[in-house]
């Protein structure tokens, strides 16, 4: 074999030196592929108190992981040959139309994953079209999550307190800075037992143990943000001085019933959505009531530990009431690809919880752009390898769940 000296003209074409990147938030973004990735980065910058909030589940956490090997045991079926140069990714929800099937999902404690909280969740959503959820937990008031994302799209999550003059001045607050959702949890009687918060001490403001301050050390731009910024509390309520399954406690009224559902509907103006529907019976029983929406929800497996897997259930709900009251999910997703299993199953939307707080975890404001650039581009991808143009081209026949928990014959 004759070999020769390379020429640098010729290997000019040949090699190509990436432009060095002098933003560390940003190469470390970048080099994110996968939720799982921003996941890995949320851990490695946030205190373990912090970031196991918002990573655990109840109990023994079999729920979360059933519902995330439920999408992982689908499988597609691609259709060839179909025109997928351009590719549809809105459609209506709740009477509004959105850029993509997945909205952000109310989440609590939020300024405590890090210190933008639910300013960046909010911001980011309106820049990508979809909708923002607050929840009574947040650390940032309805008002200025508002201000902060003029002409997005913002949706309140209301728990029902023990205090009911409380719970509709929340209401009322929403109602008045344009909220145009209620997404009312109904999973919540008595806080779940969520063990790892319990180990950690987890409390608002976090409690500083020698363990604590020993875990904080390697994570300076955290404790620096917390510092100097806005002091961690409450934006629907006093603060809090106990651990946060306490808190629960205290506030959340387990004597709620469909008639207060029925009163709450009399006083909201905006569509009702009613969060951690786990039955066919229950969805059923709620169509008849008039709500516009349910959301098949174990509440990210943080309340009743081995519950109904959401996505388990969509196909079933969808035949009893998808006709009357869209039928929503949230619950385990990981990647655009469960949404569009999901979307293929039938749901009209769905929302995304710990997949926005790793974002935000792992990048404050550009973390969740990240996040949603990720989802986004995974659902699109999907779409195309699967030969489907818009959503509503998803049916059935594209998904096949396969099994690997079926329930024992009586």
């Amino acid at each position: 074999m004759k070999r020769q000296a390379p020429k640098p003209r010729d290997l000019r074409p040949l090699l190509k030196f990436k432009k060095p990147t002098m933003s560390a938030r940003k190469r470390r973004l970048d080099a994110a592929l996968t939720v799982d990735d921003l996941r890995a980065i949320a851990k490695r910058r946030t205190p373990k108190a912090a970031f196991d909030y918002t990573d655990g589940a109840a109990d023994g956490e079999v729920s979360l992981g059933r519902a995330r090997e439920a999408f992982g045991d689908v499988q597609f079926n691609p259709a060839i040959l179909r025109d997928v140069s351009k590719v549809d990714t809105s459609r209506v929800v709740l009477g509004e139309s959105v850029a993509w099937p997945f909205g952000i999902a109310p989440t609590g404690f939020t300024r405590m994953m890090h210190a933008e909280g639910e300013i960046a969740g909010a911001q980011a959503a309106k820049a990508a079209g979809i909708p923002f959820s607050l929840s009574t937990m947040g650390t940032t008031s309805i008002e200025d999550v508002a201000a902060a994302a003029p002409g997005g799209r913002h949706w309140f999550q209301l728990y029902m307190w023990k205090d009911r003059d409380r719970s509709m001045a929340l209401v009322d607050r929403a109602a008045k800075a344009g909220y145009d959702t209620l997404l009312v949890t109904v999973d919540v009687p008595v806080a779940g037992a969520r063990l790892r918060d319990v180990r950690n001490g987890m409390t608002i403001p976090p409690t500083l143990t020698p363990k604590t301050v020993v875990n904080a050390i390697p994570r300076p731009e955290w404790w620096w943000n917390f510092l100097t910024t806005e002091p961690l509390a409450f934006a629907s309520l006093d603060a809090w001085s106990g651990t946060v399954a306490d808190l629960l406690d205290t506030m959340f009224d387990p004597t709620v019933t469909y008639a207060d559902l029925a009163w709450i509907k009399e006083q909201w103006p905006g569509k009702v959505v009613v969060k951690g529907v786990q039955t066919v019976d229950d969805a059923r029983r709620l169509a008849d009531a008039g709500v516009d929406a349910v959301l098949l929800s174990n509440h990210g497996g943080r309340q009743l530990d081995r519950a109904p897997v959401p996505f388990h259930l969509l196909p079933q709900v969808v035949q009893a009431v998808g006709k009357d009251v869209e039928v929503h999910l949230d619950t385990g997703i990981m990647s655009g690809q469960d949404i569009v299993a999901a979307v293929a199953h039938g749901a009209a939307f769905t929302l995304v919880g710990r997949a926005y707080l790793y974002g935000l975890m792992a990048g404050g404001r550009p973390g969740v752009d990240r996040m949603i650039e990720i989802l986004t581009g995974q659902i699109t991808r999907t779409m195309r390898l699967l030969g489907v143009a818009s959503l509503d081209e998803l049916n059935p026949e594209h998904v096949t769940q396969l099994v690997r928990m079926a329930p024992r014959p009586l």
